[in-house]
């Protein structure tokens, strides 16, 4: 396997831009899809002096951001070393000050549209929280495997900026030994789960946004840069 090195020496601008076409028309169709399904049930309570519809708008943007950013970041870094060349050794590290936020953000933004909506859903509230519950629990133990057998840093991308984190071993271990890719399939329904706790139409419809559109930045983004980091095959 070649070192990082070797492979930004195959890369270039057109490997930079793969699968964006496709992400921005992904985009283009669950923004307005999210914003549809959720704006039906909101009744104009306020948060922060900012009305339902205003949360709602600013959590689509934020998810938006995210992804946009870790593409640009997985890219320039890949693809030219960027992020290394500016800050060196600490390089990974304020990329992970700035990720991990955005996964805040994305969660607290969830629980405020849920509280504003709370009931929209209808129907009994014991069985919503069973149902959150249920769900709760995938996300809390793949959770757990990140913390214990994954490791943050390589679960931010570490592997698009050291060479230690594309030697180690597969993680087969807790949740990854049900899916290769749990923090996808099982994490993001904590946000399901939060949206049944409220019992909130908004808040599930931004979960669905937010769960369906991880897998454009998987398919899009992060699928060809792993094909890239993990075989000899450049692009």
């Amino acid at each position: 396997m070649r070192d990082l090195a070797g492979v930004r020496a195959q890369l270039s601008w057109r490997y930079f831009f793969r699968g964006q076409l496709h992400h921005l028309l992904l985009a283009t169709v669950l923004m307005p899809g999210a914003h549809a399904l959720a704006t039906p049930s909101l009744v104009g309570r306020t948060f922060l002096g900012l009305p339902d519809t205003r949360w709602v708008h600013g959590l689509i943007w934020i998810v938006v951001a995210h992804q946009v950013i870790v593409w640009l970041v997985f890219r320039v870094q890949l693809c030219f070393g960027t992020l290394t060349e500016l800050l060196g050794r600490a390089d990974l590290t304020v990329w992970s000050v700035l990720f991990f936020p955005f996964l805040a953000a994305r969660l607290v933004g969830t629980i405020i549209i849920g509280w504003l909506d709370a009931g929209s859903l209808g129907g009994p509230q014991a069985l919503h929280v069973i149902g959150g519950l249920l769900l709760l629990l995938p996300a809390l133990y793949t959770g757990w495997s990140v913390l214990s057998h994954f490791g943050l840093l390589r679960a931010a991308g570490g592997d698009h900026f050291r060479d230690r984190y594309r030697e180690m071993p597969l993680v087969a271990e807790g949740a990854f030994r049900l899916s290769a890719n749990a923090m996808y399939s099982f994490a993001f329904l904590a946000l399901w789960a939060l949206a049944f706790f409220w019992a909130s139409r908004a808040a599930l419809a931004l979960a669905i946004f937010q769960h369906a559109y991880i897998w454009v930045h998987w398919y899009c983004t992060e699928q060809p840069d792993l094909a890239v980091l993990y075989s000899d095959v450049g692009g």
